[in-house]
């Protein structure tokens, strides 16, 4: 899946959402958000492989340097902590890149992450983040 695949999901299949570039000097990194709550539940950037090898090396090895200095579209996703150390260790998925590794997970957009796996990580985000009511007892 390729970022603009991923962002076209997210749009059909997720309501109450806003779409954004928080940060004027960087139009490239995208993040959407509950409207109501205006919490993210994906980011989207191009970084390097060079820039994301500098925190996991041996996911990146195989490349070459000039491979290495190429962009990467990239998506960082909510996780539920208990999974992240599991979900990290399949291909194309990393510990977030400039998040939380404890809360977050980046996803390399790049056709190394199946599609339906980047799918069902979103629909994890957007759960996560929603807002939930309670209900009071009486």
């Amino acid at each position: 899946m390729d970022r603009e695949s991923a962002v076209k999901f997210i749009h059909a299949n997720f309501g109450g959402v806003i779409e954004d570039s928080p940060w004027q000097d960087s139009p490239e990194y995208t993040v959407f958000r509950h409207t109501d709550n205006r919490k993210w539940f994906a980011l989207f950037a191009t970084v390097s492989y060079a820039t994301l090898a500098k925190q996991n090396p041996q996911r990146f090895a195989e490349l070459t340097e000039t491979e290495l200095h190429l962009p990467v579209d990239i998506l960082n996703l909510k996780s539920d902590p208990d999974l992240i150390e599991e979900i990290t260790k399949a291909p194309g998925i990393l510990p977030a890149y400039h998040m939380s590794k404890r809360h977050w997970l980046t996803i390399l957009l790049d056709g190394s992450c199946p599609s339906d796996q980047i799918k069902n990580l979103i629909s994890m985000s957007y759960n996560l983040t929603v807002k939930h009511f309670r209900y009071k007892v009486f």
